[in-house]
């Protein structure tokens, strides 16, 4: 009876290159020295990452958040543009835990694909270190997952975790939000991270030249342009007046987004003509007979963050965000609600 040779397998040969994840790793390692800041113990490598919460406060509570790009990184894949969507990882989650009060701390990321392609998972890690360095939080630590036949070929997949803390005196609830407050919309830079399913869909029945002029840049990099941080203008805002509520406009629109820090008494009223709708969510309108109320609640519709302050501050905290390079609106106002009314109205 003979025997047949032992195969000598590697890691290699089931689909997993090990040096190609060292060089990830000592690619990013730059980029994710420059977001580091006061807390972080050690560096990237750890089997954990290390962070001590500051003496300046006095009860500190943290604050976490989780989330990813989701299909817009169908999006990605098409274009073969991967230098933003590390921006949109940690907007959508930083901006989350921004609105109870917190200061984002750190951020960790996870990148999952099929085979690793070292220059593209380098575009995508890059762009999370540039968005950390916007949001003023340090990238602490991450994952990088090959796990060959689980993503189709150039494919991946991200999620984000970010921590923060605020002073346990300072959480915003909105629970101080009472009718004649004001509501400030600030401006979006596109579709954020959201709708991305009706986008594509728009997209397949419209079928755009994506290279094409759309008011002074080309069509793909309107659609992919990253999710606007608006961390450091609204600490710095807290800081300086009251904010009773802060929302940041993800899936649901501001129909869905606003209720969430409302009492079950209050409806937000909100005026349409007070913000323009800028030329992107028109072109999508247009181009997927989009109806007024679906695209309030899908799209943000040029408006990423609502700060309700009431109206003694609205003039201050309107010229103090616009200073910091903010574009705000007026968009509308608390008012009692009516028995049956909607928490937020659009008109």
């Amino acid at each position: 009876m003979s025997q047949s040779t032992p195969v000598s397998l590697s890691y290699r040969d089931a689909g997993v290159d090990i040096d190609a994840g060292d060089a990830l790793v000592e690619a990013i390692k730059p980029f994710a020295k420059r977001t580091l800041r006061d807390g972080v113990m050690g560096g990237i490598g750890g089997f954990g990452a290390l962070f001590e919460v500051s003496k300046k406060y006095k009860e500190p509570v943290l604050v976490s958040g989780t989330d990813g790009v989701g299909t817009k990184l169908k999006l990605a894949f098409e274009l073969n543009q991967h230098d933003t969507v590390g921006i949109d990882l940690v907007a959508m989650s930083v901006n989350d835990i921004l609105v109870q009060g917190a200061e984002p701390l750190f951020f960790l990321d996870y990148f999952a694909c099929g085979k690793l392609n070292v220059p593209q998972a380098t575009d995508v890690i890059k762009g999370i270190a540039q968005g950390c360095e916007i949001a003023g939080c340090a990238l602490i630590g991450g994952e990088t997952a090959e796990m060959p036949s689980m993503y189709p070929d150039g494919e991946y997949d991200l999620a984000g975790f970010a921590v923060g803390a605020v002073e346990k005196s300072k959480i915003i609830d909105g629970s101080k939000i009472v009718p004649g407050d004001v509501v400030l919309g600030l401006a979006s830079s596109g579709a954020h991270s959201n709708g991305y399913s009706l986008v594509r869909k728009i997209i397949s029945v419209a079928k755009p030249d994506l290279d094409a002029d759309f008011h002074g840049r080309p069509l793909r990099d309107v659609l992919m342009a990253p999710t606007r941080i608006y961390v450091k203008p609204l600490l710095a805002l807290m800081d300086t007046l009251e904010v009773k509520g802060m929302v940041h406009i993800t899936g649901g629109g501001l129909v869905e987004n606003i209720p969430r820090v409302l009492g079950a008494g209050l409806t937000a009223a909100l005026d349409k003509d007070s913000w323009p709708l800028p030329p992107l969510f028109q072109w999508l309108q247009q181009h997927g007979g989009v109806a007024d109320a679906e695209m309030h609640r899908v799209f943000n519709c040029g408006i990423g963050m609502c700060v309700i302050v009431s109206a003694e501050n609205a003039a201050a905290a309107e010229a103090q965000l616009k200073a910091a390079g903010e574009t705000v609106y007026r968009i509308g106002t608390i008012r009692a609600r009516a028995e049956g009314e909607a928490q937020t109205t659009v008109s």
